[in-house]
C-alpha cells in the first residue's frame, strides 16, 4: 500500500509540475527583442524618425509642395519666407516634375483633386534657380534613402552570400575567396565607383542598357552595393566558421542535406539578428558614401536630386561677400539627422539582439 500511496503521489507531483511548466509562456527572440529596444528611449526616438521620413519621402507627392523642377529666375536666392504662398502649374505637371512612374503619377493628380494649384511657401528659400528648396528636399530625400536602402541590400546579398559559402566550404577554397577580399579591401573604393560608372557611361554600353530600362541612377544603386559587401563577407564567415560543426548542421547532413541547403535554409536564418544589425550601420555609410560622390559630381545627375547634391549646390554659390546658409543648412540638418538616427537605432539594435544583454 505504502508503494501504491507513493507513485500516486509522485503522479500528482508531476502532474503539478507539468501544469506549472504548462503556464509558463515562452517569448521569442523577436517578441524579447523588441521588448529591450522599447526600453531603449534613443532607439525609439530613432526609429520614430526614420519613419516618419521615410513616410513623407513616400508619399511627397501628395504633399502641396512646389513642383522640384520649377525655374523662376525672378525667385532666385529668396529667403526662407513663411508669408508668401506658392503654387504649382497644373498645365505643365511633366516639365515641373519630372518623369513619373504611374504610382507617383496618379499621387500628384489626387494632390492637384485635394489642393488644386496652392502650395507651400517657401520655408527653406529658393535656390539659384528659383527652385523651392523645401520641395527639392522632400523630392530629394526618395534619392537619398533609396540609394541607401537598394545599396545595402546588393552588399548584404554578395557580402552574405559570399561569406557563408567560404566559411562552410573552409580549407583552399576559404583561403582563395578571403585573399581576394584583402586584395579588394586595398582598392580605394573611390577609384573603383569613378571606374564602373566611367565605363558604364560609356555610349553604347549606355544606349544598350537603357533599351532594358536601366537609366544612370539605377547603375548608381548598384555600383555602391556591389562595393559594400567585403565587411559583410568577413563578418558572416566568422560565424558559420563557429556554427557549421554544431549540432543541427550535422543533423542536417546526416539526412542528406547538400551544401546550398545547409547554407542558406539552416546557417544564414541562424545571422539574420547580425544582418539586421549591419544592415542599420551600413545605411548610413552609404547615404554618406553617396552624398559624398553627389558632393563631387560623380553621384546623382541634375535634373535628379539627391541631398548630397543639394549640399553640393549650396557649397558651390558660398562667396565672401554673400553666404546663402539655407541653401547648406537644411539639406545638412536632413542628412545628419537621419545618419544619427539609423547610427542611433543600431546600437539599440545591437544591444536588444544580443542574447548576453538579456538581463541588463
Amino acid at each position: 500500500m505504502s508503494a501504491i500511496s507513493e507513485s500516486k503521489s509522485d503522479l500528482e507531483r508531476y502532474d503539478r509540475i507539468l501544469a506549472e511548466a504548462a503556464a509558463i509562456k515562452g517569448v521569442s527572440l523577436g517578441k524579447d527583442a523588441w521588448r529591450r529596444l522599447r526600453k531603449n528611449p534613443v532607439a525609439m526616438v530613432s526609429l520614430w524618425i526614420l519613419v516618419i521620413v521615410s513616410l513623407l519621402a513616400v508619399f511627397t507627392p501628395l504633399l502641396p509642395l512646389q513642383a522640384p523642377r520649377k525655374v523662376e529666375t525672378s525667385r532666385a536666392f529668396q529667403l526662407p519666407t513663411f508669408t508668401q504662398g506658392g503654387s504649382i502649374d497644373t498645365d505643365r505637371i511633366d516639365a515641373h516634375f519630372g518623369e513619373q512612374d504611374p504610382i507617383d503619377a496618379a499621387m500628384i493628380s489626387v494632390r492637384v483633386a485635394i489642393f488644386d494649384t496652392w502650395a507651400i511657401p517657401s520655408l527653406f528659400g529658393t535656390d539659384e534657380l528659383g527652385r523651392d528648396q523645401l520641395s527639392r528636399l522632400f523630392w530629394g530625400a526618395r534619392v537619398s534613402l533609396v540609394v541607401g536602402l537598394v545599396a545595402t541590400l546588393v552588399s548584404l546579398v554578395i557580402g552574405v552570400s559570399y561569406g557563408a559559402i567560404s566559411g562552410y566550404l573552409g580549407g583552399s577554397i576559404d583561403n582563395l575567396m578571403m585573399r581576394l577580399v584583402d586584395v579588394l579591401y586595398s582598392i580605394p573604393f573611390i577609384f573603383v565607383v569613378i571606374f564602373l560608372i566611367t565605363i558604364l557611361s560609356q555610349k553604347d554600353i549606355k544606349e544598350a542598357l537603357e533599351s532594358y530600362g536601366i537609366d544612370r541612377i539605377t547603375i548608381f544603386f548598384f555600383v555602391v552595393g556591389a562595393i559594400y559587401w567585403l565587411t559583410m563577407a568577413r563578418v558572416v564567415r566568422g560565424q558559420v566558421i563557429s556554427l557549421k560543426n554544431e549540432q543541427f548542421v550535422e543533423a542536417a547532413r546526416t539526412i542528406g542535406g547538400g551544401t546550398f541547403r545547409i547554407v542558406f535554409r539552416h546557417l544564414v536564418p541562424n545571422l539574420f539578428s547580425i544582418v539586421i544589425v549591419y544592415l542599420t550601420l551600413t545605411i548610413p555609410r552609404v547615404m554618406l558614401f553617396e552624398a559624398f560622390l553627389s558632393f563631387l559630381g560623380l553621384g546623382v545627375q541634375p535634373p535628379d536630386v539627391s541631398w548630397g547634391l543639394l549640399a553640393n549646390t549650396g557649397f558651390k554659390v558660398i562667396t565672401p561677400i554673400k553666404i546663402y546658409w539655407w541653401l547648406i543648412v537644411f539639406p545638412g540638418i536632413a542628412l545628419g539627422m537621419t545618419l544619427f538616427a539609423l547610427n542611433f537605432l543600431g546600437d539599440g539594435l545591437r544591444d536588444a539582439l544580443d542574447p548576453r544583454m538579456k538581463n541588463r
